[in-house]
């Protein structure tokens, strides 16, 4: 039997498939792109004589980029797809983060769902999540549940649905009562964790006329035990987190620019929105 150098590669035997399961599957539907390429900055030619290499069309850049977002994979991990080339994709990106596309895509769900489902603002609920963050960057900081590493909060805002209304993104070690000015200004009613069991928190929102219902410390643990079947009504933040993890990208931060970060969350919170709307299906909320 002849012994093989383990040094030497082995010639691979069978064809690279060109469009499998897993490369097929994470696109961009039509659905979806006929409300995203509205919103792409049109492309201006700065060749010199009008010509240079043929553009790669926004389309095959919004698969890749969805592709990242949604297996959490690294941008290089492109190049085995049959999507898009990664620094492509990845220019791409940079250039729609910029100019606010992601956003504004978010924006443009939140009014689908408004004018098909209608936006429930008398239980909205607010509550953070912590990611790691390995490379650092701005809004990040050390996490005190992770033994001081790095580590990114995010804060969310949702309706009654659970349909996610704002954001707000800062170092894991931030207090989650410091988050909520900068999260929106879109209130009226909010149901809020201990977490935000603060009299600065009842401040804010009494010089706004709003109520509020938070939870003291050990009021929702009695709760539960004297209250067959108790829900706390901000469950629909906790399931959004949920979703939000659905989405790999997110479960570790890897980006170092915080608005690279925020982007991806936005379109998160966009196809969250569009879902919640009908455009990939009928949905219905339990609540």
């Amino acid at each position: 039997m002849k012994k093989t150098n383990p040094s030497e590669k082995v010639a691979r035997t069978r064809e690279r498939t060109k469009d499998n399961a897993t490369t097929s599957a994470y696109r961009v539907s039509d659905a979806l792109w006929a409300v995203l390429e509205p919103l792409i900055p049109k492309h201006v030619n700065t060749h010199r004589y009008g010509d240079g290499r043929p553009r790669v069309s926004d389309r095959q850049c919004a698969d890749g980029i969805f592709y990242v977002l949604r297996t959490g994979s690294q941008w290089n991990a492109l190049r085995e797809t049959t999507l898009c080339a990664s620094s492509t994709a990845h220019d791409r990106f940079q250039e729609w983060v910029a100019a606010g596309v992601f956003e504004r895509l978010w924006a443009v769900g939140l009014e689908r769902f408004d004018e098909w489902v209608g936006v429930d603002w008398e239980w909205m609920s607010m509550d953070g999540a912590m990611s790691k963050a390995p490379l650092g960057g701005k809004k990040t900081g050390p996490n005190p549940s992770e033994r001081g590493k790095q580590g990114v909060k995010r804060s969310m805002l949702v309706d009654g649905h659970g349909v996610p209304l704002a954001v707000s993104i800062d170092s894991a070690n931030r207090q989650a009562m410091k988050l909520v000015a900068p999260t929106d200004d879109v209130w009226q009613g909010i149901c809020l964790d201990k977490g935000y069991d603060y009299q600065a928190v009842r401040d804010f929102f009494g010089a706004l006329t709003i109520v509020t219902h938070i939870r003291s410390r050990g009021e929702e643990k009695k709760a539960i035990a004297n209250l067959p079947g108790y829900r706390a009504r901000r469950w629909v933040v906790e399931r959004l987190h949920s979703w939000m993890n659905r989405f790999r990208r997110l479960l570790i931060r890897w980006e170092k620019k915080s608005a690279n970060y925020l982007a991806f969350v936005q379109f998160a919170c966009a196809l969250i929105a569009f879902r919640a709307a009908g455009l990939f299906g009928s949905v219905e909320f339990k609540r």
